[in-house]
């Protein structure tokens, strides 16, 4: 069967769709963001091809720079958001009710088979210029090569060389612990939730490291910490307060994974309220940060 003018691309694009919301999401952190970025370079990808400029020798590679590119320019509308956002910022979560997903058509669900980085990476891929974080993730997570990204971004070799050096010391300075491996993640977290619903203020203390930081990422839509809380004792009395369990009326929970990694995920009456997931140290077993997403417009896409 041939195909049309207009199926040609369609199948095209949606062979690569993945691909590209995976490298999108991973250089915005918000998954609305990410669906605009990719459907502007749907846009441009059905232009080009509906033009007499010729044929494109890489689909591939030309759908990945229009989709970087795009990507850079909404970063500065993100930016403008965040320096008016209320609270801790928090990326929006890609969550699954498995470690990895098979025959979806979902992109946001693919792109958890490994392609999306944990929560505690995404968050420090925040201090990183956006373009150390576009060299970053086609680097790092994806595996282009210096001058392939160069193409991309339309720099020199030696210039993305000199951005992927400095983005992969600025998160390796800020993340200098291993991640535990995911059983025991799911083993903290459940032990971790047990504590917190029976008001077990020891129990978490244990659980616990003296540095351990809590974000709550409400965006002032609902009640939440408008500061990161530092301190095990601070964050433990917190979590078990009788004020922070009420504030989540009918509570039901389930266990999931947000980001490839094992979480929580919070009902109230039935309703999405939260998701939460841990940051645990591989070496000690402890939980040096909660990260606590409550905003609603955040958790918008998963509620379907």
């Amino acid at each position: 069967m041939i195909e049309t003018m207009d199926e040609q691309p369609t199948r095209v694009f949606a062979e690569h769709r993945e691909l590209l919301f995976s490298i999108v999401y991973n250089m915005l952190g918000t998954v609305t963001d990410t669906e605009d970025v990719l459907q502007d370079t749907w846009l441009a990808w059905v232009s080009r091809n509906r033009s007499d400029l010729g044929e494109i020798t890489s689909p591939r590679a030309y759908l990945v720079r229009i989709a970087v590119n795009t990507a850079l320019s909404r970063r500065e509308s993100i930016v403008r958001r965040r320096e008016t956002y209320v609270g801790p910022w928090l990326p929006e979560p890609l969550v699954a009710d498995t470690p990895e997903i098979r025959d979806s058509a979902d992109a946001a669900e693919i792109a958890l088979r490994g392609e999306s980085v944990s929560l505690a990476v995404l968050v420090i891929l925040e201090t990183l210029t956006p373009l150390e974080r576009a060299v970053f993730v086609l680097h790092e997570v994806f595996g282009y090569p210096h001058a392939e990204i160069g193409a991309i971004l339309d720099r020199e070799t030696p210039a993305i060389r000199q951005l992927a050096h400095r983005a992969r010391d600025h998160v390796r300075a800020k993340r200098p612990r291993y991640q535990a491996d995911p059983r025991t993640q799911r083993a903290v977290t459940e032990r971790f939730l047990a504590a917190q619903l029976s008001g077990d203020v020891t129990g978490l203390l244990e659980m616990l490291a003296p540095d351990v930081t809590f974000l709550s990422d409400a965006g002032g839509r609902v009640r939440a910490a408008l500061r990161p809380i530092h301190g095990a004792d601070k964050v433990a009395r917190l979590l078990t307060s009788p004020m922070v369990i009420a504030s989540v009326p009918d509570m039901s929970v389930r266990f999931g994974w947000t980001n490839g990694e094992p979480s929580v995920i919070v009902y109230s009456g039935g309703e999405l309220q939260a998701v939460v997931a841990l940051d645990v140290e591989a070496d000690t077993g402890k939980v040096s940060c909660v990260y606590a997403m409550r905003n609603p417009e955040k958790l918008r896409h998963l509620r379907g």
